[in-house]
């Protein structure tokens, strides 16, 4: 018994010794460093951080200033909350900060760093924004894509209208939305819808949405081993998870892809395009990079999307008089005889504003994906050394009195103005690594939006306003799911039905002639 009690002890003074170690040779030789706060041996900062980072992290800017750092464990952290210096990072830094740091999941769930999330920058990265940009992202590929978003828009205005054709009720728009967005991207990616109709296999569905969702809220999660090195010596305890989950969604991308080598000549969805383009660069359209393609689609395409739009709607909800200016320009514009369409939103300015401030205030990913200093540089006059994690407090930026007159309110007039004030937003990222499907979000977005407006009278519940906390989750997501009161306008039943009605009739034909 005494020699297992000497064995722990001096595995604990092992285990003390290595983390002083760390600690100390992150704090030496680095002047000139970002203000900090007081710090805990070993822990550094750690202590300080609560749920809800954007705004812990806000809260420490509005003391040490807008440029600060954190020790935690062996990574020091430069947490960036003010305009000037966000753009100095991504103008006279972008090259240095053009990277990301190297966390356990990325070798896991990011095929080895070889995603295009996750990929360092350099040569590899570079063909992955190649790909993206032309086979992927660009405009006439979106344009190929446009009747599935059409679709699938259609398919959810019909769902809330079974029921609200004659009276106002009660429907809960989270689920629905992030159902719209997943199917998207799914069809798009795979050709293939895992909600509602026309799902083949429900099992499959299932799993794999479970799949998705799990991937989704484990990539939001924080792996001690990334902050403190040496217990990954003492096993892999705190990989397993990353391992299992990512060997699981591997199998399952890797049977889609198996799926369209038998039957791509009739799919156009992005895996089909992707694997014509493998037999004439075969080294450049592997099947890892495929499948590491179809993972950022999905987790970046899904749940920002619908996030952004539950944001919008509760800001439209509780401020109907901006509500009633959106449609009254919707119905201006379009009118009561044609739904809107995705060429229609660029003319719609308004609802743009609304959209552009919704994501001002409410940010789907309220802390930009961190980048790391690739060599030593300086940040409004502060070193900030080598391999340092890079973050831009996006949340605090946007809610920056010195930057936005009257912050905390949602005006979507702002964006009107003559100059307009888009250019001072960052909800999709800066620099060379910002989101490179920005423009599908805004196209998806814009257009159920606008859709939502035009095709419904909208009301809070009992008249109560929408609750506006924001959850805990990497992703921000509203702590409590959007309910809202949604009664049919006459274009569902003058248009909407007969379009779609229309539809079933000429794909029940095309059925028939097979």
């Amino acid at each position: 018994m005494e020699e297992t009690t000497i064995l722990y002890s001096s595995l604990s003074l092992v285990l003390l010794l290595i983390s002083l170690n760390f600690f100390f040779q992150s704090k030496k030789s680095h002047k000139n460093l970002p203000p900090s706060p007081p710090s805990l041996p070993i822990l550094g900062h750690l202590h300080l951080l609560k749920p809800l980072i954007h705004r812990s992290y806000h809260t420490l800017s509005q003391k040490y200033g807008p440029i600060f750092s954190i020790q935690l464990g062996s990574r020091l952290q430069v947490v960036v909350s003010s305009s000037a210096a966000a753009e100095e990072c991504f103008t006279k830094n972008d090259i240095i900060l053009a990277n990301r740091p190297k966390l356990i999941q990325g070798k896991h769930l990011g095929y080895n760093y070889t995603t295009l999330i996750a990929s360092p920058y350099g040569d590899h990265w570079r063909n992955l924004r190649r790909i993206g940009a032309i086979e992927i992202f660009s405009s006439s590929r979106l344009n190929t894509s446009i009747s599935v978003r059409r679709d699938e828009i259609r398919r959810l205005l019909l769902k809330l209208s079974r029921d609200s054709r004659q009276h106002f009720t009660k429907v809960e728009l989270k689920s629905m939305l992030s159902e719209l967005t997943f199917n998207n991207i799914m069809r798009m990616v795979a050709g293939k819808r895992y909600y509602g109709d026309e799902v083949t296999n429900e099992a499959e569905a299932k799993e794999f949405r479970d799949l998705i969702a799990e991937v989704v809220k484990h990539g939001g999660a924080a792996n001690p081993a990334d902050f403190f090195p040496m217990l990954s010596w003492f096993g892999q305890w705190y990989e397993k998870k990353d391992k299992k989950l990512g060997k699981r969604m591997d199998v399952f991308f890797q049977k889609l892809i198996d799926e369209h080598r038998s039957y791509r000549q009739e799919n156009t969805s992005m895996i089909a395009h992707l694997l014509s383009l493998q037999e004439s660069e075969p080294h450049y359209y592997t099947d890892d990079i495929l499948k590491g393609l179809v993972l950022v689609m999905i987790v970046a395409g899904t749940d920002t999307s619908a996030v952004t739009l539950e944001w919008a709607m509760s800001n439209l909800l509780n401020h109907p008089e901006v509500l009633k200016k959106a449609r009254a320009e919707i119905d201006s514009q379009i009118g009561q005889e044609n739904l809107i369409d995705e060429p229609d939103v660029s003319k719609l300015h308004y609802l743009q504003s609304v959209i552009s401030e919704s994501l001002r205030l409410y940010p789907a990913a309220p802390l930009l994906l961190p980048h790391m200093a690739s060599s030593d540089c300086t940040i409004g006059g502060y070193n900030v050394p080598r391999d340092a994690i890079v973050l831009i407090n996006a949340w605090a930026i946007h809610r920056d009195p010195k930057l936005w007159d009257d912050p905390t309110s949602f005006k979507p007039e702002r964006f009107q103005k003559e100059k307009g004030e888009s250019h001072k937003l960052m909800s999709f990222g800066l620099g060379r690594r910002a989101c490179p499907g920005a423009n599908l979000a805004q196209r998806l977005v814009g257009l159920t939006l606008g859709s939502l407006i035009q095709c419904f009278e909208w009301e809070r519940v009992d008249g109560k306003e929408i609750d506006m906390i924001e959850g805990t989750a990497g992703i921000m997501h509203k702590a409590q799911p959007l309910e809202a009161m949604c009664k049919a306008r006459p274009i569902v039943n003058k248009v909407l039905c007969k379009e779609m009605f229309s539809l079933f009739v000429i794909s029940l034909v095309n059925i028939l002639q097979q």
